[in-house]
């Protein structure tokens, strides 16, 4: 469906064609019109499918700019995310002056955001968290809140921020809609959906084969001792450019990122801790190519979209099998190849299958070891399952 034909006001129309949108994605022509008739919508899609705009282009229509309040709140689980969906939707109302988008989140100066709710808008971008801080400090009126949309709802809700957002749906008391939308459901989304849904329009958009990621899954057995030079020589080895690298926690994360750093390569570090300001910068370091190394924890990269990373390296298992398909889809993306590298040590390898296993990968994931003079990457032959049953057989 081609947006020329979208039945929208002609300020969203200039809006979609000013941001070079012609034709739809099959996420957006499901759920926009869906959304514009006034129904409730939870949609499963992959990440990079046009989510944005699927819940966007609906939100925008439905404001009325003569009235300076918020009238629609967009959740989304991270800083990141945040502010690239305000971004987007900043776009959407270019042509609408009096519609003003304010994004609030933690981490940014709470003044300055209050100043901005104060001075009137229309839609709200926000963490929950940061949300929250707000209607308690009342620099925010929910009262006039009748859309809410969760973005990467499971995400969000996994992040233990299922009872804030519960709350803050309760606190608008004028709400007529509220849509999901997530790369998968999981039972809390479920539960949310089951709980301040109307009559939800049940959404599913499959990856396309040709937009599905290409990457090419390796893991590596390592040992505590071994990791960081086996990391530091896969890097240079294999000539990557760009690579990110996840770890469990935010001192591993800085931990690891101080080793490279003392090894001479040029890197940064992304965890929680770390103000907006900080975070901002060194996404932008990384886009620019002044990084070539981002090591990162799972809930600090949620959101990021960064096109050319040529590799992502799990230094650690991660402990949840969702962000396992998370931090590999960093790589691949924009109709470029990518690799990704699983490190265990041998005690982790049951765990490690188990991941595989329930991600769906274990066939697409070869294991690899480094050649006698540690410098190249060498990929094992897997044995194949026939062959087996006749070895055994024979014996």
């Amino acid at each position: 469906m081609l947006y020329s034909e979208l039945q929208c006001t002609e300020a969203i129309r200039k809006a979609v064609e000013r941001m070079g949108f012609t034709e739809m994605t099959e996420v957006q022509e499901k759920t926009i019109p869906v959304m514009m008739a006034g129904r409730d919508v939870i949609a499963k899609a992959p990440t990079g499918t046009g989510k944005t705009c699927a819940f966007g282009i609906p939100v925008v229509q439905q404001i009325d700019p003569d009235r300076k309040a918020p009238q629609a709140v967009i959740l989304a689980p991270t800083r990141e995310l945040a502010q690239q969906i305000a971004a987007e939707l900043t776009e959407l109302v270019y042509f609408m002056p009096q519609v003003q988008v304010v994004c609030v989140y933690g981490g940014a100066n709470m003044d300055k955001q209050a100043r901005q709710l104060a001075e009137g808008c229309q839609i709200v971008v926000a963490t929950p968290g940061r949300l929250m801080d707000h209607y308690k400090r009342r620099s925010i009126d929910l009262s006039c809140v009748e859309q809410v949309i969760l973005d990467e709802a499971d995400e969000m809700l996994n992040m233990g921020f299922y009872k804030d957002v519960r709350h803050i749906i309760g606190l608008m008391k004028a709400r007529k809609h509220l849509s999901m939308f997530s790369a998968t459901i999981s039972r809390e989304v479920m539960d949310i959906g089951w709980l301040y849904q109307k009559d939800a329009e049940e959404i599913t958009v499959q990856p396309k084969e040709e937009s599905q990621p290409k990457i090419t899954q390796y893991m590596l057995e390592t040992s505590g001792r071994n990791k960081l030079s086996d990391l530091a020589q896969i890097i240079i080895g294999e000539g990557y450019k760009r690579v990110m690298v996840f770890c469990d926690t935010k001192f591993g994360t800085a931990t690891l990122a101080n080793q490279l750093a003392r090894l001479g390569f040029s890197v940064d570090c992304l965890h929680g801790d770390l103000s907006q300001k900080e975070r901002n910068q060194i996404m932008q370091n990384f886009r620019d190519g002044k990084l070539a190394i981002l090591v990162a924890t799972d809930v600090a990269a949620r959101g990021i979209d960064v096109s050319d990373v040529d590799a992502v390296i799990n230094y650690d298992v991660p402990g949840d099998n969702e962000h396992y398909t998370h931090r590999i889809g960093r790589t691949g993306r924009a109709k470029r190849e990518g690799v990704s590298y699983l490190f265990y040590v041998p005690e982790e390898k049951k765990r490690v299958q188990e991941l595989l296993r329930l991600t769906r990968n274990t066939d697409l994931c070869t294991p690899v070891h480094f050649d006698f003079n540690h410098e190249r990457i060498v990929v094992e032959k897997k044995q194949d399952n026939a062959d087996r049953f006749q070895i055994k057989s024979y014996f």
